[in-house]
């Protein structure tokens, strides 16, 4: 299931989630083209790593705040959590494999 982060539920979603449990967050905007073809591909992973994996998305025209907290300057970006900390990030449209490979490898 893919989860949408806000301001408000960044800190309690993604930072403080499951030490244990990667956190993979999509930065995007809805005007972005390149965002429309991550948006499925995120999508599907969402499915895929169901009880793996946390896999969100946050439009950084809506959380503006968390955007540039993490220096988000392209779009869409990538960012994966481990532990409340950025572990990997990706700017560009990555691909379904490459990501849910990146989540799994520690």
């Amino acid at each position: 299931m893919i989860k949408h982060f806000t301001n408000d539920n960044f800190s309690t979603e993604v930072l403080e989630a499951s030490k244990t449990t990667p956190v993979l967050v999509d930065f995007f905007a809805t005007w972005c083209g390149p965002c429309q073809v991550q948006g499925p591909i995120v999508d599907d992973l969402a499915k895929d790593m169901e009880g793996k994996a946390i896999v969100g998305k946050l439009d950084t025209d809506q959380a503006i705040e968390v955007a540039r907290q993490y220096g988000i300057m392209s779009i869409p970006t990538i960012i994966i959590f481990r532990n409340g900390e950025p572990a990997e990030r990706f700017t560009g449209v990555q691909e379904k494999e490459f990501l849910a490979n990146a989540l799994t490898s520690a």
